[in-house]
């Protein structure tokens, strides 16, 4: 297994083969557990959209952690809402994308 990393100097990030392309955010500190909890996040929302406690149980999160995350992505465009509560979580297509 190739692990494909790439350095961007001027923002200081590292992008790993294990982490969704889109759970890099521009507008805050990315640290490798946020990283993550986002990563389990896309990954869950692109086979399905999904409610805040299913994607906990998918990703094996605190609901917590996982709505914290989800606000983080609906600020930058990644993901949005959709009907009434408990809200569907859908992934918007905005962001990188994913090679090979």
């Amino acid at each position: 297994m190739i692990n494909l990393k790439l350095f961007n100097v001027t923002r200081m990030f590292i992008y790993c083969e294990s982490m969704h392309p889109n759970a890099y955010l521009k507008k805050i500190r990315n640290v490798d557990s946020g990283l993550k909890a986002r990563s389990k996040i896309l990954e869950a929302l692109e086979s399905k959209p999904s409610d805040g406690a299913k994607i906990a149980q998918a990703g094996f999160l605190s609901y917590s952690v996982v709505m914290h995350h989800l606000r983080l992505l609906e600020n930058e465009g990644i993901v949005h809402r959709k009907g009434r509560r408990p809200y569907y979580w859908v992934s918007t297509g905005l962001g990188q994308k994913r090679l090979g």
